[in-house]
Parts: structure tokens; sequence; C-alpha cells
């Protein structure tokens, strides 16, 4: 790697840990207290995970949760500022993460008690509570702590609704009580997430990124694509998709590999709002694009029931779909705009970018493979963890030096962390829900609300999806909704849970680009000098896809490889062709026929719809029309102008 490179490599992560935490420099005193505190977290994850006796005893359950969140909610007053400007750790913070751990380790030792005789403390109860809100709005802002809050404090007043939103009320002690101590609460399934389920793949992620993967997939992605007509946004495209699968976050990937690709996109002619949408609409599918994919999967196999490897290979095609439409329109755009590719000269070397990152590709196929077929699960990332930092000492760049060594687990604590500030919070809400017993009353009456018309319960969940994903909540929209929505539609459609639960994560999703919020396009937008609004727009544009294949596997669960997969024989085609003809009329050119004329727009796109969507009689009907309208579209082109039609 070149030392220019390396530099803007280097910025991009400044400027990445900047934009998320205040540790300041490498070895400062904050930065290291903060490795050294969540050095510790990770060191009680890897024994509890593989079973290795503490001071002669295996940690319980309870005992390693408690230690978890003691250590990462400490850890987040530290890294996590109190408000944008804060770049230094006041004594309040530090006060806090002290009191934090305190309370925590304090409950790690009654953990037997807990679970046994049902011992509680509620003043202490209370301030952890509230410290936690606290967390939550530091991490996801103060949509994200209303959410927490206001339905986290639903038992209290829950006799007080009416219909189907009524449910079993619960004393402020009471409902403290179930939100701390029980499974319902921070004792169940969100803890699991985090400090089980997820906790290796962070890891794994952190240590890859540290070692220069995320600079290996953006020179990879230009080696392969950056010579073509529009090249750095192709770049952009395949670079957001390999790192928001390693990083599983969205707004992450946007300030990682957004500082890079959209000043590139800008330099060969996009202009800075369709750019920082490229990086938006790229960093989106990230999340759900195997092999590592975001918190959100591990939380889907757990309300399912099934292994993390179903997940990951029911999510192949959906992200092949999605990622083969936005690199469709974004060369369209380039070839009506006539922008060209990057010079070779400053391309890098494929031969030379395989030789230098082939570890990195080693270690993704070997944690693919502990995926699928040795069925590791949970191991899988550490395992694939230590091959990483194995195959380090082969090259002198990625070399796991003393100094890489404790950037790496900065980097790694820093994933930690933030996915913990997110998804702890959330136990509030789970465990309102479950304590009040409104979930089942709010199937039954979605069920009755659509008239038992799944189409219309459907929609309604789309709606809510959508209304709940713009604050950022996709998480928290995903649970609730699988609890509540995922029932009704498949008892009303008989359709396949999968598919069910992939349809609302992916809706829940799409809010982070959707105006009126579009809170990740508002980020690429903040990058590329844009409008913000602007640029969501062009994003919802752009990841069309992504809104109507949910509606697909929805009703052919083939596209998420479950049941019969024969209809894949007829319906993939169908739809990749559906595809091209549609991003044809959205971006005004047909590849391999040429320019489409703006009247031509609106029904081509329209006619690729109908062709791609999975019913005999829609595909009869758009493919007869999409015929004739690209047999007009060619002989148009033809007379025109025939060099358009390469």
């Amino acid at each position: 790697m070149s030392d220019t490179t390396n530099q803007t490599a280097s910025n991009a992560d400044a400027e990445h840990d900047s934009e998320l935490t205040r540790l300041g420099p490498l070895f400062s005193w904050t930065s290291i207290t903060f490795v050294l505190l969540c050095t510790s977290g990770l060191g009680m994850g890897l024994a509890y995970t593989f079973g290795v006796p503490i001071g002669g005893k295996r940690l319980i359950e309870g005992q390693y949760y408690w230690f978890f969140i003691g250590i990462f909610l400490a850890a987040a007053f530290i890294a996590l500022p109190g408000h944008k400007a804060q770049r230094k750790v006041p004594i309040y913070d530090l006060a806090a993460a002290a009191i934090a751990l305190g309370i925590s380790m304090w409950f790690s030792t009654h953990a037997w008690d807990i679970v046994q005789a049902g011992w509680t403390n509620f003043p202490a109860g209370v301030v952890l509570w509230l410290l936690m809100l606290e967390v939550a709005r530091r991490s996801g802002g103060i949509p994200f702590l209303l959410v927490v809050f206001l339905l986290g404090l639903y038992p209290i007043v829950a006799d007080y609704f009416p219909g189907l939103l009524m449910g079993i009320p619960y004393t402020f002690e009471r409902m403290i009580e179930a939100h701390v101590f029980r499974t319902e609460g921070l004792m169940g399934i969100t803890t699991k997430i985090v400090a089980e389920i997820v906790l290796g793949f962070l890891v794994f992620a952190g240590v890859l990124i540290a070692t220069g993967a995320g600079q290996f997939f953006i020179d990879l992605a230009n080696a392969g694509f950056g010579k073509y007509r529009g090249g750095p946004a192709k770049v952009s495209i395949v670079a957001s998709a390999f790192f928001g699968s390693l990083s599983g976050s969205i707004f992450s990937n946007i300030a990682g590999t957004g500082s890079i690709t959209i000043p590139t996109m800008k330099k060969v002619g996009y202009p800075p709002h369709y750019a920082a949408a490229i990086e938006a609409c790229a960093s989106t599918g990230g999340v759900v694009m195997p092999p590592v994919m975001g918190a959100i999967a591990f939380v889907m196999a757990i309300t399912i029931g099934v292994d993390y490897a179903t997940i990951m290979v029911a999510a192949i095609l959906p992200s092949f779909l999605f990622y083969f439409g936005l690199i469709l329109q974004v060369d369209a755009y380039a070839a009506r705009k006539g922008l060209v590719g990057m010079a070779p000269e400053k391309l890098p070397s494929s031969r030379e970018v395989l030789k230098r990152g082939w570890p990195f590709l080693s270690v993704m196929i070997f944690l693919v493979w502990g995926l699928l077929y040795m069925r590791w699960e949970y191991y899988a990332p550490w395992y694939a963890s230590a091959l990483m930092i194995a195959l380090s000492f082969l090259q002198r760049e990625t070399m796991m030096t003393p100094k890489r060594l404790f950037a790496t687990l900065r980097q790694v604590g820093i994933l930690v962390t933030q996915t913990a500030a997110i998804i702890l919070p959330i136990a509030f809400v789970v465990s309102a829900l479950t304590i009040t017993g409104v979930t089942g009353s709010m199937t039954s009456g979605l069920v009755a609300l659509g008239g038992d018309n799944v189409y219309m319960i459907i929609a309604l969940g789309v709606l809510a999806c959508f209304i709940m994903g713009m604050a950022g909540l996709a998480i928290v929209a995903y649970i609730f909704l699988a609890v509540t929505l995922a029932p009704a539609i498949i008892e009303i459609g008989g359709l396949n849970t999968v598919a069910v639960h992939f349809f609302i994560v992916y809706y829940a999703m799409l809010s982070v680009i959707t105006p009126p919020v579009g809170a990740a396009a508002f980020l690429a937008a903040t990058i590329a000098g844009a409008k913000p609004m602007l640029t969501s727009f062009t994003a919802m544009r752009l990841g069309v896809v992504i809104y109507f294949v949910p509606l697909f596997f929805l009703f052919q669960p083939a596209l998420v490889l479950q049941g019969d997969l024969t209809p894949l024989i007829y319906v993939l085609p169908s739809i990749i062709i559906g595809i091209i003809l549609l991003s044809g009329g959205l971006e005004g050119y047909l590849l391999g026929v040429g320019m489409v004329r703006p009247w031509m727009r609106l029904p081509l796109g329209a006619a690729g719809f109908a062709f791609s969507f999975p019913g005999l009689l829609t595909t009869l009907i758009g493919g007869a029309a999409s015929a004739i309208i690209v047999a007009l579209i060619w002989r148009d082109t033809s007379k025109t102008d025939p060099a358009t039609t390469h």
C-alpha cells in the first residue's frame, strides 16, 4: 500500500472516530482507559463463550450479563459525548461510568439469587434504568430516547388505553423489576444478542477493519470497476457493500467509506446529491448483505428460532438484486451523462491488490465455511478473528505490532460499545410489550382491522415500519412488528415465516433513505455538501429495487431460498430482466439499447416492474409491453445515434 493510500485511510479512520467518539488520540488517557475497560469485557465474553473457568468456576448467564452490561455501559459514558461539541470527558461522566460499573458488579454477585429467589433492589434498579436511558440518548438521539422511555413506561398506563392497545397494568416498582432484573428485560433477548451472538462478529469486524480490510475492499473495487464508465460510483457501491457487511452499521459505513468515495465521485462529474445518494443506498444495503450483516439479522434468527446460517443464506438473492439494480442505475446515469472511468494509471493493479489482500479474502471464506458447513455459530467469528491475527504477521503492513494490537482493541471496543448502547435499552421496550400482554391483542387487532385481508394487513405493516424506522429505530421497529404484525400476516396469508420477517426488516431499514427523515441520506449529504432532502429523494429513486423486492419474496419464498426452489428457474430471470428495464426507465438509458426518450421512460419502468412481479398474468402482460417498448426504443436510437447502442 502506498504512503498516500495509508494517509487517506488514516484520515478516514480519524474522521470516522471523531464523528462517533471522543476518545481522542490513540494513546490519550481516555483511550487507554476505554481500551482497558473493553478488553476486560471482551475477555469475559471469550471466557463465557468457550466455557473457560474464572477463579475456578464457570460464569453463569446472569453473572456474565451483568459484567457485560456494567463494563460497556461504563465504556459508553467514556466514549460517547453528551453533545456534539463535547471532546473531553467531564467528571460527571466518569462518575456515571463508575456508578454503572459498580451497580452492575454488585448485581452480578447476586446473579444466582436473582434467578432462583427473585432478588431485586429497587433504588439501584432505578439508577441503572436512568443511566441506560442517558446512553440511549447519546447513541440514538432524542427520538430513540423518547421511544425507549415512553414505550418503556407503557405498563404503568396500559389499562387506560382503548381496544387493542389495552394491557395489564404494572406499578412503577414492578415495572422496574421486570425491566432490569427479569428475562423479559435486561436479562433477556437484547443482552443475549449483544453479549453472546453479535459479540464475536463485532470482534471479527474490528480486527478486519483495524488490519486494513476497509482500504483493501476499496482498492479491490477500484481495480475491478474503476476503469469503467461511472467507475467511482461502482467502486462506492462495491466497497460500501463489503464494508457495511463487516461493520453492521449504516452510519459507520457512510462515515468510513463515504469520506473517500464521495469526493472521488464528485471529481469525475457526479453531482454532490447524486454521489451522496449512491453512498447512502450502498451503505444501507450492506447491513443485510452476507456474510456478517447487521445486528438485526441476529435478532431475526433468535426471534424466528433458526440458526444464523439460515438467515445468511436467505439474504443472498435479495442483496444481489438490490446491488444489481443500483449498479445498473449508476451505469445508466454515467452513459447518459457521458461520464468516463478513472485513468488506468491512477488505478491499483488487481494482481497487487490480491497479493496484498488475500488474507482478508481467505478469512472471509473461512468464516462462511465455518457458519454454513461446520455450523460453528457463535464460535466461527472468534476462530476467524484468530486466523486473521495469525495471517497478519505474514505482511509488514498488517503485522499485529503492539501499537496495531492496541488500535485493534480500540476499534473492537468502539464497535461493541456503540452496538450495546443501541441494543441494550431496547430491553425496556421488549419488556413493556411482553409483560402487559399487548402483543397478542395487537396481533388480533391487526387481523380485525385488516378485515382478514392479508394485503390490507401488509399495507398497515409497511406504514408502521416506515413510521418507526424514520427515527432510525429499525431494530425497535422489527422487534415490535415481529411479535405483532408477523403472526398476523402468517396466520391470514399462510406465508413463509422467514420471508415475512425479512419483509419487515427491509421496510424498517428503508426509512433511513426515505424522506422526510432519511437519516442515512442526510449524513451522506453532509459529507458531500449537498441538499439533504434532494439527496434523500435521489436515494429513494436509486434504491427503488429494495422497495419492491420485499413484496416479491413475501409471495415467492424461493427468493429467500425457502421451500420449493423450482420457481427460481423462471422467476429470477424475469426479475433480473425487469430490473434492467426499470433502471432504464428511471435513468433514461437502457443497457444494450441506448437512450430512452422522456415520454418512454415511465411506460418502460412500469412494464419492467410488471414483468418482474412474480405472478404469471403480470409477467405475461409486462413481458409483452416490454418487448414493444424496447423495440420502439431500439428503433429510435438506431435512427438518431447508432453509437449510443453499445
